[in-house]
């Protein structure tokens, strides 16, 4: 009842006060006809992977980190859920700074850079070391990497896409974040169930961040770079 009413209240002061911005050109295609034209674009396809393991990773491990840390770590409920609450604080302060940093040296050496940390961290964790320090580092500078790479993926679209389906495609690639971070908690929970480890699961994150690293260098890095010298001069 409490969430319902605060999005009430934002709902009411959204109506109010957010405007579009001036001289907006308001699409005249049909729906369908947008849509399609969205999903035939490289882009969208590609986004959707980087945001689905960027934002989908820090999704799942803030609904799955709790009981992480209280079965592969006999900690405490609450213990655990303080350090879930850290790990969702630090990657949403970065997600801002991913993008600013995206700004400045450009999207795809921020993508590369977090999935190489992300690879680097989930193998260290998938052996399960020590939670103090190496386990917390490591859960940590994940948070940190994959904030930076949800905002640097938006960075992305916003260079790539074409202009007049920008939001289109954003709205596809938030979907598909958010399917990411539906997927890893089931996985997961199977792994263990089966095994009675967490190790295999981090080691396929692991894996997959390494394939989306590769991902980022080769097609992504082609794109933005053929974007960046169509666009007029000046």
């Amino acid at each position: 009842m409490i969430t319902a009413a605060v999005l009430a209240c934002y709902a009411a002061v959204a109506w109010l006060v957010l405007r579009d911005a001036p001289g907006r050109t308001v699409a005249t295609e049909p729906l369908a006809a947008r849509m399609a034209a969205t999903l035939r674009l490289p882009i969208t396809w590609q986004a959707c992977v980087l945001y689905a393991v960027a934002f989908g990773g820090y999704v799942a491990f803030s609904v799955y980190l709790p009981a992480y840390l209280q079965t592969g770590y006999g900690l405490e409920q609450a213990d655990a859920a303080n350090r879930m609450a850290g790990f969702v604080v630090l990657a949403v302060l970065l997600r801002p700074i991913g993008g600013w940093l995206s700004d400045r040296v450009g999207p795809v050496p921020v993508l590369a850079g977090g999935f190489a940390v992300i690879a680097v961290m989930a193998g260290v964790q998938a052996l399960t070391p020590g939670l103090m320090p190496l386990g917390t580092i490591a859960f940590l500078t994940m948070a940190a990497a994959l904030g930076a790479g949800s905002g640097a993926t938006f960075a992305l679209v916003a260079q790539v896409a074409p202009a007049d389906k920008v939001g289109s495609v954003t709205g596809l690639v938030g979907a598909a974040g958010g399917l990411g971070g539906f997927v890893p908690p089931l996985l997961m929970g199977f792994i263990y169930g089966e095994l009675g480890s967490y190790g295999l699961g981090l080691a396929l994150l692991a894996v997959t961040a390494v394939i989306t690293l590769a991902l980022t260098v080769t097609v992504i890095r082609a794109a933005a770079t053929r974007r960046t010298a169509e666009l007029p001069v000046g």
